[in-house]
């Protein structure tokens, strides 16, 4: 007979620490030493021993693979976003990981409907008209294990593209410029960037980010082609260490805006390119709790400020400002406050402004049509939303760069209905759908059911469930409805909505019988910010408490029982998905924990730490405040590992990622292996040459996937079903 695979056993080498008097012991913090070469070796039997446990499902994760791949056209073509005088797209071809930026001319100034090939379901998507390949991104990623774009940013004149590379996965980016009329490089270039370039209107010159030894973004830099780095302007320096530092350009090209922002306080300043001898100004300075953001419009025929704050409620008010320092007694209300509406967002353009919002749990698209100079209230006409029928939905801009644009790009899609791209044309208020993304292999959202659902927490707050599943999986031999295994996914932390989305890859879940539901947990920003407020600090348990409720509400309501049910949750939802498992190990037959933030209070603990420092707002500051330290150490999964029989636990990460390190799931799994009772089956595996999101290009995308998906198959018992 074959011998069962033994786990790899990391050595106990005990290291205490104290704090406010309390005494911690952490006998695996020896793993944080990425370079050393036992280190290496430890993550890399780890992966060696995952492949050996998982080898049975080598014929289930390819077969997932191939259904991705079969359902994806390979060869494709995005629907083109026009700016200035040219139509801008990517394409994909078969066998690249990467594909290609795109531009064609704008043929007629007047017609805003993007150009497409003659034949659109051609397989082999011919070029459009006068294309022009930009960036060959499988060329700029040759030779490398990994490769990411960042940002890319075309130049006023149309004539020079900056773009933004990396190739180590640690999310530092490289700055080239590209000549569009050559094809040639220039000599610039710019290392140890986060983001892209935002040009000047000028052309000549562009703005650029870097971050401290904590990778927190804390400077603005301007950049004058042809000069070296190190002869760059400093522009802003943001030293308080809470905040960090960005800069844009208003859709106007009016403004260059430097965003100072914490997760509670904002301050903004402003370059105007039509009086730069005024230099870059405080538009108003910041004060604590007091959050916004700023964008120029002309209303009325006047040049004012948008300023979208939370200064008369949490959920937000836009309001009008002159174009000067301005304090926020000062600031007229455009769209009032309202508890029942979360404004999240505004863009301005020359005829109309969108108002990206939420309410109900469910996103919104909000159009607020500007009147002709001296007509309407305020300068506003027509105030209304763009209607969608399905029950659950989401919607938001794609790709809006033109101030003077009469038609706002929109994207829409449900869990059932693949990601859709409309215009929206102000002035004949017509919804055009341009394109829904491709499914091949005969796919009907038809077939598939989805639904909201509402959970009740220990507190008796309602919690919004987004699930769906194949139409007809719960039918029983009587007719009735019978529990399936079902895949439950949850993140709830800095405000962040898991908004209901599609996925092909999912397919090969809910095709063989399984369904997959979003636990819009608090901590999110699905209800508004209070969801959010309530989620976070001394509050955080409510996250851990709701996604209890939402798991026991899916048994208790027939959708499926504990030894079908899988957890999932990526980041700060890997903590949630810790924290649960310690909370209730009982409800799950398996969890997935991506990149996960499950030693929550020895990264706090350190503010030499990576985003440590700027996160004290969401989890609290536990090195100077002991009670926040006493509540991070009752749900930090890692310090309440014990002796419970877990359900299986595969933990994925990456040994580059800069946000949550390797060393966090790595000393997670170890202490579950020396701690924990009963079936002890636990995973790590490590991306080797990766960062936070995971491997780059989509065909070792989906082989990752693929993975994860075979895993879960078969804790729900389906790895045999085809």
């Amino acid at each position: 007979m074959q011998s069962s695979p033994v786990p790899p056993e990391a050595d106990r080498r005990s290291t205490t620490t104290e704090h406010h008097g309390r005494t911690r012991t952490d006998d695996y913090e020896w793993l944080r030493e990425k370079e050393s070469p036992e280190v290496t070796a430890y993550l890399e039997a780890e992966n060696v021993y995952t492949q050996e446990r998982t080898a049975h499902l080598a014929g289930l994760r390819q077969a997932i693979f191939d259904e991705i791949k079969a359902r994806t056209r390979e060869t494709d073509l995005s629907v083109p976003t026009r700016n200035r005088g040219h139509w801008y797209y990517g394409r994909s071809f078969e066998g690249r990981e990467y594909g290609a930026s795109c531009r064609v001319p704008v043929v007629d100034p007047d017609d805003w409907t993007p150009p497409r090939p003659a034949e659109d379901t051609a397989p082999d998507q011919p070029a459009l008209p006068g294309e022009q390949v930009l960036l060959d991104l499988d060329a700029l990623a040759e030779g490398h294990e990994f490769f990411s774009l960042g940002g890319s940013s075309i130049s006023p004149a149309g004539d020079l593209l900056a773009y933004a590379t990396d190739v180590v996965g640690d999310e530092r980016y490289t700055i080239r410029v590209k000549d569009l009329g050559t094809g040639e490089l220039l000599d610039d270039e710019i290392v140890g960037v986060i983001g892209g370039a935002t040009w000047a209107r000028d052309g000549r010159s562009f703005f650029y980010t870097t971050v401290d030894e904590t990778w927190r973004a804390d400077k603005i830099w301007q950049h004058r082609l042809g000069t070296a780095q190190d002869d760059d302007e400093l522009v802003h320096h943001e030293t308080d260490g809470r905040f960090w530092a960005g800069v844009g350009r208003t859709r106007s090209d009016r403004f260059i805006v430097v965003a100072s922002a914490s997760k509670t306080t904002a301050e903004y300043r402003f370059l105007d390119a039509d009086a730069p001898e005024l230099g870059l100004r405080v538009f108003s300075e910041r004060r604590e709790g007091l959050e916004y953001s700023l964008d120029h419009a002309v209303i009325g025929g006047e040049d004012v400020f948008l300023v979208l704050h939370n200064g008369t409620g949490p959920d937000f008010e836009l309001a009008t400002a002159p174009i000067a320092p301005t304090p926020p007694g000062d600031w007229q209300p455009l769209i009032a406050h309202d508890p029942a509406v979360r404004l999240e967002d505004v863009d301005a353009f020359a005829g109309h402004l969108v108002v990206h919002q939420r309410s109900d749990g469910l996103t919104q698209l909000r159009i607020v049509e500007l009147a002709a100079p001296g007509e309407g209230d305020r300068g506003l006409g027509d105030d209304y939303l763009v209607e969608f029928d399905h029950e659950i939905y989401t919607v938001g801009s794609a790709g809006n760069p033109g101030f003077h644009q009469p038609v706002v790009r929109l994207g829409y899609t449900t869990m059932a209905v693949p990601s859709s791209v409309y215009d929206y044309d102000v002035r004949t208020r017509e919804l055009t759908v341009l394109r829904r993304a491709p499914v091949l292999g005969g796919y009907d959202p038809a077939d598939y059911e989805e639904h909201r659902l509402w959970a009740t927490a220990d507190d008796g707050e309602r919690v919004p469930i987004s699930v769906v599943a194949r139409r007809g999986s719960r039918e029983g031999v009587g007719g009735g409805s019978e529990p399936v295994p079902l895949l439950l996914y949850g993140y709830g932390a800095y405000e962040t909505s898991i908004d209901p989305y599609f996925s092909i890859a999912r397919l090969s879940l809910l095709d063989r019988g399984a369904a997959f539901a979003i636990a819009h947990v608090r901590g999110g920003g699905e209800m508004g910010r209070r969801w959010y407020d309530e989620g976070k600090l001394f509050r955080k348990q409510n996250t851990f408490s709701d996604f209890l409720a939402c798991a026991r509400h899916l048994v208790d309501s027939g959708w499926t029982r504990p030894e079908l049910l899988v957890a999932e949750g990526a980041s700060a939802g890997g903590l949630l998905v810790g924290a649960v498992a310690n909370q209730a190990p009982e409800l799950f037959a398996g969890i997935v924990a991506g990149v996960p933030f499950v030693d929550a209070l020895t990264t706090m603990l350190d503010a030499s730490l990576p985003l440590t420092v700027t996160e004290y707002d969401e989890w609290g500051n536990p090195e100077a405040d002991p009670e926040v330290y006493d509540y991070m150490a009752s749900y930090a999964p890692y310090d309440n590992v014990g002796a419970l029989d877990y359900p299986p636990i595969l933990a994925e990460t990456s040994l580059n990622d800069t946000r949550v390190l390797y060393v966090e799931p790595a000393k997670w799994v170890a202490r579950l292996r020396a701690t924990a009772v009963g079936r002890r089956d636990f995973l790590l595996r490590t991306e080797m040459a990766a960062g936070h999101g995971g491997v780059s290009g989509r065909y070792k995308s989906w082989h990752d996937r693929s993975f994860t998906l075979a895993w879960v198959l078969d804790r729900m018992g389906l790895a045999d079903r085809p």
